[in-house]
């Protein structure tokens, strides 16, 4: 099985890394040619060229940033992919857009999932990610050995478009996470209790999750380096406040989240980790 994987970054080269570990054979591109050359060492095929790393492919997969570059990416892929490939997009992207190039696909006698992927950069390194799957359940089943290359929990949701409404709700919850993680933390500082004893002491009981643990760890490093980006965050809010108000399903914690995630951009923190949130709360 040949496997070409569109987008190498953050999440993308851990991902890479695990289906080579695998041994699965993978040809990688990336727009910016060095984030695919750094997979070369590890086994990987780097191709300058899309048409080039996509012509022999069984499986193209895709991890990208934005829904526009999933649909200007798929206007060149599923025109050039061989027949019957299997296109996989883990991009988190809008639902709809999924549905309309799960259709565009099947019209060129191709194959194709939505399956985006949580667990942010330690989950791609660690070949720990959760990946929600919509599309054909016969697809995933063919699908599945890759998912299980990469993921740890890997759930078939349903038809086109689930896997993605599934992600909208995940970061819906974890809008609400983040944001009740850094209020706690902005209460902590304020009464000029010692961080770690609180931590400590708060992470044994009902308070645990992993926002607390995560964000809590890299505050005190002071360590805002992006294992997700405030940019992607506000982008995945954005896809899930457009999906809930098309059902008139009003999210005031999510428009919440999104106010003051937007606000850090302003303060031009786009790309900084989700943790920046904290900034927000010690400096507003």
């Amino acid at each position: 099985m040949q496997i070409a994987f569109i987008g190498t970054g953050v999440m993308g080269q851990g991902m890479v890394r695990n289906l080579l570990k695998n041994n699965f054979s993978v040809g990688v591109f990336n727009r910016t040619y060095a984030k695919a050359k750094v997979l070369e060492a590890d086994g990987a095929v780097v191709y300058s060229n899309l048409s080039t790393c996509i012509e022999d492919a069984d499986v193209i997969i895709t991890m990208l940033g934005y829904p526009i570059d999933v649909q200007n990416t798929y206007k060149k892929v599923i025109p050039s992919a061989r027949k019957n490939a299997l296109l996989i997009d883990m991009t988190t992207s809008s639902p709809i857009l999924a549905q309309n190039l799960a259709v565009q696909a099947e019209m060129a006698d191709l194959r194709m999932l939505d399956a985006p992927v949580s667990g942010g950069d330690v989950g791609a390194r660690n070949g720990k990610l959760t990946i929600m799957v919509g599309g054909k359940e016969k697809d995933y089943e063919s699908a599945l050995p890759l998912f299980q290359a990469m993921g740890e929990t890997i759930t078939y949701i349903g038809q086109a478009g689930s896997g993605q409404h599934c992600k909208m709700a995940n970061q819906i919850a974890i809008a609400g996470a983040i944001a009740g993680v850094m209020e706690s933390l902005a209460y902590v500082k304020k009464n000029n209790l010692p961080l770690e004893p609180v931590l400590n002491a708060i992470s044994g009981g009902s308070a645990a999750s992993f926002q607390l643990d995560y964000c809590s760890k890299k505050i005190m490093a002071q360590n805002y380096a992006p294992g997700f980006f405030v940019k992607h965050f506000i982008k995945d809010m954005q896809i899930a406040q457009t999906c809930a108000l098309k059902n008139q399903l009003v999210l005031p914690i999510l428009q919440q989240v999104l106010r003051e995630f937007k606000t850090l951009a302003k303060l031009g923190l786009s790309d900084e980790g989700t943790q920046a949130l904290y900034k927000y709360y010690i400096e507003s």
